[in-house]
């Protein structure tokens, strides 16, 4: 096991393979798009609305429908049952996203120019835990949007957690919440990178069992 995991080791240290350098940097591409397309998409349908209020939230901005209306008219119907406005606190996150955006194009990208294994796995774990850590802080504002509710306002409504992905009817509102060509960039980004080091991992896992059946096949000859 020791000797195995020696050699698993050393290959870690071996150059990422050239294909897998070029799909890098293709992947890349979509990443870079998530800049500029939104990433996720709030619509709210109700009888009083026929014909709805959205939202649109991009990386490093939120925009709402009907050229911008939209966003102080769900702060309106927000203020009535004690819901907190879209701005200020709950927008803090997006400082710092596409800072951290652009970090994760330059690591993909120097991956892709001088990495090694040991890299592409590094790169893939903090792929993963970014986008883990962005899901959860994306869950935790609608959960405290719905749950730290004034009761104070004008409407008691009972505590509720908004819709995070899919359709939820909310009162007499059907909310709909689901990824948008940002989010599906992202996605490619991460998914070709895991797909990359699964690949480069299992040619490591191979070249073990190889050594490890030539080493029995020479003990037992001799």
């Amino acid at each position: 096991m020791k000797a195995a995991l020696e050699k698993f080791e050393i290959y870690l240290d071996r150059p990422i393979a050239f294909r897998a350098r070029f799909l890098l940097v293709l992947l890349v591409i979509p990443l870079i798009s998530s800049f500029f397309a939104p990433l996720w998409n709030i619509s709210m349908k109700a009888p009083q609305y026929p014909q709805g209020l959205e939202v649109d939230v991009y990386a490093y901005k939120v925009v709402g429908g009907n050229e911008g209306k939209d966003v102080p008219e769900i702060n309106n119907l927000n203020h009535y049952i004690g819901m907190a406005p879209i701005e200020g606190e709950l927008l803090k996150d997006l400082d710092w996203i596409p800072f951290l955006l652009g970090l994760l194009v330059i690591l993909t990208l120097r991956a892709a120019a001088i990495g090694n294994i040991r890299t592409l796995v590094d790169l893939a774990i903090l792929y993963c835990f970014i986008c883990s850590f962005l899901g959860y802080r994306f869950w935790y504002h609608l959960y405290s949007l719905g749950h730290n509710l004034d009761p104070r306002a004008p409407v008691f409504v009972e505590p509720f957690m908004p819709a995070v992905f899919g359709s939820k009817q909310i009162a007499n509102f059907y909310i709909t919440s689901l990824p948008q060509a940002g989010a599906i960039g992202v996605m490619v980004t991460v998914g070709g990178t895991l797909l990359i080091t699964i690949w480069h991992l299992g040619g490591g896992f191979l070249d073990n069992r190889r050594n490890a059946a030539l080493a029995n096949l020479t003990s037992s000859a001799s």
